[in-house]
């Protein structure tokens, strides 16, 4: 189970990442929305620190997409 847990945080950071890139945001732009430094958000999105629900649904606001998107883009995309 908890093998299958990291499996979800690493791709949802890693959705995460490639959505920010897509819309060519940076890293200090997001870090910047969410009041905490680059370092932080970096290691948000390397699946380094534990993502609270409150960070995750503020990252979707800030990316503008829905956070079921997030959490299912690597099955939309299969």
């Amino acid at each position: 189970m908890e093998i299958l847990v990291d499996y979800n945080v690493k791709t949802i950071a890693d959705n995460i990442r490639t959505t920010r890139e897509r819309l060519a945001y940076s890293q200090e732009y997001l870090a910047a929305k969410l009041k905490v430094s680059q370092n932080t958000y970096s290691k948000i999105e390397l699946g380094y620190v534990k993502l609270t629900l409150e960070r995750f649904f503020k990252i979707c606001q800030v990316l503008e997409i829905d956070p079921a998107e997030v959490i299912n883009a690597d099955r939309a995309a299969a």
